[in-house]
């Protein structure tokens, strides 16, 4: 059986980590971070996330909470190292808006940055992402 390629959108205006298929963008002082729709792709479904607590200091590439999809539970792994100031709430109340909304509604923690002139040089630029989904997935379609 053949799968769908995948088939979404990668903005302009975002940091992408090619690593673990997350977002980040900056908004003054604080970063928020996402699921890439590929990411999600990949992971299948959402059906129930959640953050790490507030004040949580999350490392470049280790958690930064948990998603459960179908058939597994996974790590969400940290694109950036920051301190967590606020995790979705609505998101982990309906999970379902991660999957239709990754890059506005359905963020899914905001923090402060405590590395970010070290670590900013390994995130990519939406052009650079599409590629790196080519990559893995020549037939992609990007909305």
């Amino acid at each position: 059986m053949s799968r769908t390629p995948f088939r979404g959108a990668v903005p302009d205006g975002l940091r992408y980590d090619t690593t673990h298929d997350m977002w980040v963008r900056l908004e003054g002082d604080a970063v928020v971070i996402g699921a890439t729709t590929f990411g999600i792709f990949l992971a299948g479904e959402i059906i129930t996330f959640t953050a790490k607590p507030k004040g949580a200091e999350v490392a470049l590439g280790r958690g930064l909470g948990t998603v459960e999809c179908a058939k597994t539970v996974l790590a969400v792994h940290a694109p950036i190292s920051f301190v967590l100031t606020e995790g979705n709430e609505a998101a982990e109340e309906r999970p379902a808006i991660l999957n239709r909304d990754p890059y506005a509604a359905g963020w899914m923690v905001r923090g402060r940055a405590t590395a970010w002139e070290a670590e900013c040089s390994r995130l990519v630029d939406a052009a650079t992402y599409r590629t790196h989904v080519r990559r893995i997935e020549p037939a992609a379609e990007f909305l």
